[in-house]
């Protein structure tokens, strides 16, 4: 009896504790849900390969970015040109050919040209070299020019780089491609920020559009320090990218954007929006390379407050290294 009334107490406080719960959950829903942590970077070093400036190496119109993360390597985008990316990795003494995957944040021909020669090179050494390449959806959507022809240099590129071996992975949403490391996919945008110059259009599933450049995505790496995003073009609009990773990682700071943002054609009052709303995310490092734009960073650095070496014009070989900051290289500090 008294065993009886024990397990008949112990189900009352058991009820009242769940009771509990359940109204604590009710007055903060918040509070009721206790996500697993997401798994963190820890060591983080970015490498600029390819952009205008270049202390060594060759400058052009593009970008590429080589990741080393807790001891992984991915190859953010492949430049222009076809030999840019290789040459300068060379002379940068950075070899290439152990590195496995590669991200194109989008289809132009800037990002994608140095694909081809760099698979077909490394894969010299290393079979597995860039054999998989991870795209958001649209990249291959026909891109029809008014003479008939098609300005969407990937959908060559798939069948040759598939016929080498290569893999496309293509994602729809955000992703983990390892851990602490996120691709965003295609980015919601709700704000108008039109980060595109081109006026050609799109055959998507809705029919013949205005090519926004639906696929553009960026890497975000959740660090111990705060995330770190890396953007080829941010065609979808640097603010809706870390409004989406925010959501994504709700409460973590933004420690550095790195990479091409296509700001150099905006206006003034378009650059404070832009530099206001980086505020507000806690921005501490801009690496602005590419299509950022020169006077855009300095425009933005002033406007956030930053420090010289905490916002630069990115150059070939400028770096990113989690806890030091920017090594910007001699033409760019």
């Amino acid at each position: 009896m008294r065993s009886l009334l024990k397990i008949v107490a112990g189900f009352a406080s058991s009820t009242l504790l769940l009771s509990a719960i359940s109204f604590a959950a009710a007055q903060n829903p918040s509070a009721a849900v206790n996500p697993t942590p997401r798994a963190q970077v820890h060591t983080l070093k970015v490498t600029i390969l390819s952009t205008m400036l270049a202390d060594d190496g060759i400058g052009e119109w593009g970008f590429a970015a080589l990741v080393e993360a807790d001891g992984h390597q991915v190859l953010v985008d492949t430049g222009a040109r076809p030999q840019t990316v290789l040459q300068n990795a060379r002379e940068l003494n950075l070899d290439l050919a152990p590195v496995k995957e590669v991200i194109l944040t989008h289809n132009h021909s800037d990002h994608v040209g140095g694909l081809m020669t760099l698979r077909t090179e490394l894969m010299k050494t290393n079979p597995s070299a860039l054999s998989r390449a991870h795209v958001a959806k649209g990249i291959f959507y026909s891109r029809p020019n008014p003479k008939g022809g098609e300005d969407n240099e990937m959908i060559a590129i798939k069948k040759d780089y598939e016929a080498t071996g290569g893999t496309f992975i293509e994602h729809e949403q955000a992703a983990e491609i390892f851990p602490g490391a996120w691709l965003t996919g295609p980015v919601p945008r709700p704000y108008p920020e039109r980060n595109w110059s081109v006026t050609g259009k799109v055959l998507s599933p809705a029919g013949l559009v205005e090519d926004t450049i639906p696929e553009d995505q960026s890497l975000v790496l959740n660090t111990s320090q705060g995330l770190v995003l890396i953007s080829g073009c941010g065609h979808a609009g640097v603010i809706n990218t870390l409004t989406f990773a925010e959501g994504e990682f709700p409460g973590v700071s933004v420690l550095a954007i790195l990479g091409g943002f296509h700001l150099f054609p905006a206006t003034d009052t378009q650059l404070d929006w832009t530099a206001d709303k980086l505020k507000g995310f806690g921005v501490s490092y801009l690496l602005g390379a590419h299509c950022t734009g020169i006077e855009s960073v300095y425009r933005i650095r002033e406007r956030l407050g930053l420090p010289r070496r905490a916002a630069v014009v990115g150059a070939v070989g400028s770096t990113f290294v989690l806890g030091e900051g920017i090594h910007p290289g001699r033409i760019a500090q």
